[in-house]
């Protein structure tokens, strides 16, 4: 049994008086032991909420320990990680979304893009009105409790869940592709298609990934998901001008009916909210956060706005869900881009799981040994891709799943959570104008959040029904 630390404690309080100036006076609060990994309060103050106590001092457990090693992101390292966690399988439906949504439909594609900056923005005017919120579900916790925490958990893992089942679906569908026309057995897995047993493989080979704990560390994983992302946007290009593909087709203007679905896969693309306080916990300087988020948020929806053209001009109707399965095969530049979509979901896995091992890590784990942590974080997030594995092959249906999430829990996390947190912690401060912003955020999110959803869900359930009834 062994004592780290003991501290004094000074706390600040500002006593409010009818002069114009305050009185502000220093004293002794408590004496804290960290001691088996809890702490003891004696300053004998009984008259405080117990779960709001218990979430300050695990907090400041982590602040302590955690601090001085996960801020140390620079401004380009933390760009380099929103843009890593929001570009990826977005990119490859949006010619798709704006070939069955129309032109117009762009519009909606630009909107949402810079009102999920602006929601990225409130997100980090949240975390540092308290230094002790550390992650999206504290944000969650400091808004509305632990009825707050609940929900926004809830809401976390199956945006994890699902999206980590759409990566691994875009990964089999592309393997498809690249290995058509092989044959691949293994005695353990003779029921299994080649294309398959490929991906198993593949996520073996990405597992271990999920063991890294610390942004930087993951950094990497950020460079080559943009890298690959980038191969992706210039193979594209490349195939309009040096692959004999005309680029005639007339994208139509408007079609109102498919607002509802597509705007889910639009969502979807900006997805990546529940990262986004890591990301700036893990920053030398937090104060540049915001511009980080625009920075990032710009080029990613430059960069989807240009390939949804691209694509949708270069393919019409024929368009697929994913961008890179409608490229003439045989073409160099189309070999390159399904390589780099099946290298994508591997660069992901360990951003998406990012936030699920963090808070594992500070809800049960902070009492630990480094390494009995990353032992313990690995396994479950290895056993848990298994499982995603095994459920991504029995619902192969790209583009209705990536649609549902982001009609789902996405719209949710980006658009009407950050509004409302806001809306609560700043209550006694915000002015009118803004006020009426994150309302009409709100309001946009929950339409296109339930419309999307049960659009998606009419689609998924109608392709179900037809591979039965075939």
């Amino acid at each position: 049994m062994s004592i780290f630390n003991v501290k004094s404690v000074k706390q600040s309080i500002t006593s409010s008086t009818h002069d114009t100036n305050s009185t502000v006076k220093e004293v002794d609060c408590c004496e804290t032991y960290l001691e088996d990994g809890k702490k003891s309060c004696k300053c004998g103050n009984e008259n405080i909420d117990k779960d709001e106590l218990q979430f300050e001092l695990k907090n400041e457990s982590n602040d302590e320990q955690a601090r001085p090693h996960e801020a140390d992101s620079s401004f380009l390292h933390s760009v380099i990680n929103m843009i890593g966690m929001l570009i990826g399988l977005g990119q490859l439906s949006t010619p798709y979304a704006l070939e069955n949504g129309g032109w117009v439909s762009s519009f909606l594609l630009i909107a949402l893009g810079i009102a999920s900056a602006y929601t990225s923005h409130l997100l980090g005017k949240c975390l540092e009105s308290n230094r002790k919120t550390r992650n999206y579900t504290d944000i969650g916790y400091h808004a509305f409790g632990t009825h707050g925490r609940t929900i926004t958990t809830m809401f976390i893992y199956l945006e994890i869940l699902m999206t980590l089942v759409s990566y691994t679906i875009s990964l089999h569908d592309n393997l498809n592709v690249v290995f058509m026309g092989t044959s691949v057995r293994f005695p353990w897995a003779h029921h299994l298609s080649t294309s398959q047993v490929l991906t198993v493989i593949a996520v073996l080979v990405a597992l271990p990934s999920l063991w890294l704990r610390d942004l930087s560390s993951i950094s990497f994983l950020s460079i080559g998901g943009i890298i690959m992302s980038m191969m992706i946007f210039v193979t594209v290009a490349c195939t309009a001008v040096f692959g004999g593909v005309s680029a005639n087709h007339a994208i139509p203007a408007l079609r109102l009916g498919n607002i509802p679905h597509i705007s889910g896969l639009y969502i979807f693309g900006f997805g990546g909210h529940i990262v986004f306080p890591d990301i700036h916990k893990a920053m030398k300087d937090p104060s540049k956060f915001t511009k980080v988020s625009i920075v990032s948020f710009t080029f990613v929806t430059l960069i989807y706005t240009s390939l949804a053209f691209m694509g949708a001009k270069l393919f019409g109707p024929e368009v697929n869900s994913q961008i890179t399965l409608s490229m003439p095969r045989g073409l160099v530049f189309t070999k390159i881009a399904l390589w780099a979509t099946v290298l994508t979901p591997m660069t992901k896995y360990a951003l998406e799981f990012a936030p699920f091992a963090i808070q594992l890590e500070h809800k049960f784990l902070y009492s630990m040994k480094s390494q009995t942590k990353m032992i313990i974080r690995g396994t479950i997030g290895s056993v848990l891709l298994l499982l995603i594995l095994v459920l991504a092959l029995t619902v192969p249906y790209f583009q209705y799943v990536l649609g549902l999430t982001g009609s789902l829990v996405t719209a949710a996390i980006i658009l009407i959570f950050p509004s409302v947190f806001y809306i609560k912690i700043f209550w006694d401060k915000i002015s009118r104008p803004v006020l009426a912003l994150n309302v009409f955020l709100i309001l946009i999110g929950f339409v296109l959040g339930v419309s999307g959803t049960i659009s998606s869900l009419k689609l998924l359930v109608g392709s179900f029904e037809r591979i039965q009834a075939t």
